[in-house]
């Protein structure tokens, strides 16, 4: 793996977004809410729009970033601290994850927050790398540098979000050199906390605990009804699949059949084997992604292209464990796939970011190597 890793990475983040506008166009029309084929639409122009971000991302050398962290990683907080106000923030279905503001379409801070506390981790470790392993500069201000944002998403109602930064933060921590002791033990302390919050919250507490029988009558028709239809879809489909279009939980049986639980529908009409290959395109963006940050010019290089990975694969890890019955029902969307403006567009820019890494790499030369222990062998004849 070397100089064409952004072009692996890129033709799984192809496979993927295509996957996914199929997908929308067989699952969205089904939706009362829905008029024909608009989100479709939508959805195509916020492609359009992410490519043409990410292109310009991937343009620009990352390392120009770096001085720019600060102002960043303010800025975001600023405006996930917007969710917060009457009027400005936008709450749909009880949860407060958007705003809107003057002469700009609604959009969730959350997911730009993700790029720049990504980048602000990444070049604070690059700028104290020899005290990456003390408590203070190592650990807590870097901490504090990834809590804040993460406690203000969190208490936004979205707790699969904050879960995905705090785990991709917790990677660009570890992987820069802060202790593990220490690491673990603030991840015990945030779990306990979580585990403190779901147990006060009869709803959240529900999903968690209709994984214990989701076919009994007390969560079939509640707490456990879109992952209990999830697992119909991929039962329905099998290994072969019933049919691009021809898929029936989508008709009112699977609610968020075009967003949040869009993988069962692939599952049901496109079968196993499109269901396994999304799980391949995610697998082939961590495998060159980390082989991106391997071979990137400079730390902060490594750090970023390391968080920019974690922070597409963890939420579709995540989301694929929901629509499995693996773990609680958290809300969160596949990236690439699932309906949405605001994660595909700065999904995509994060793909554009580790393009720019990639770009920007030192690549050895095999011709100019040197050869060590070199044999030679020859037949008498």
């Amino acid at each position: 793996m070397g100089r064409k890793n952004a072009i692996f990475l890129c033709l799984a983040v192809i496979a993927l977004v295509t996957l996914g506008l199929v997908m929308l166009t067989s699952t969205s029309v089904w939706d009362d809410d829905v008029e024909g084929y608009s989100l479709v639409k939508k959805q195509a122009v916020w492609i359009v729009i992410g490519m043409i971000g990410a292109s310009i991302f991937a343009a620009v050398d990352y390392r120009k970033l770096r001085s720019y962290w600060v102002w960043a990683l303010l800025g975001s907080c600023v405006l996930l601290v917007l969710c917060y106000v009457p009027g400005v923030a936008q709450e749909i279905k009880g949860e407060a994850r958007w705003v809107r503001l003057p002469g700009v379409p609604q959009f969730q801070p959350s997911e730009l927050a993700k790029i720049f506390v990504i980048m602000g981790l990444a070049a604070w470790y690059t700028h104290f790398q020899t005290e990456s392993r003390t408590f203070f500069k190592g650990f807590l201000v870097p901490g504090a540098l990834l809590g804040v944002p993460v406690l203000l998403i969190f208490f936004e109602k979205d707790m699969g979000t904050a879960m995905c930064l705090a785990a991709a933060g917790g990677v660009v921590m570890f992987i820069a050199g802060s202790r593990l002791p220490y690491l673990l033990g603030s991840a015990g302390t945030a779990l306990a906390g979580m585990a403190v919050v779901v147990w006060q919250n009869p709803e959240r507490m529900g999903r968690v605990m209709a994984l214990t029988d989701l076919e009994s009558d007390k969560y079939r028709l509640g707490d456990g009804y879109q992952q209990l239809h999830g697992l119909y879809a991929f039962a329905n489909g099998g290994i072969q699949g019933t049919g691009l279009g021809n898929g029936v939980e989508k008709l009112g049986y699977l609610p968020e059949a075009h967003t949040d639980f869009i993988f069962p529908a692939i599952g049901e009409e496109l079968g196993l084997w499109f269901t396994l290959g999304s799980v391949f395109c995610f697998v082939i963006i961590v495998v060159y992604g980390i082989a991106i940050s391997i071979n990137a010019r400079d730390d902060f290089g490594r750090l970023f292209a390391v968080g920019l990975t974690s922070i597409i694969v963890v939420p579709a890890m995540m989301n694929i464990g929901v629509c499995t019955a693996v773990l609680p029902n958290t809300g969160l969307p596949l990236p690439f796939i699932s309906y949405g403006g605001t994660n595909l567009v700065f999904t995509l820019l994060a793909v554009g970011g580790l393009v720019s890494i990639h770009r920007q790499a030192n690549f050895a030369d095999r011709s100019e190597m040197a050869v060590i222990n070199e044999k030679k062998q020859c037949i008498r004849i």
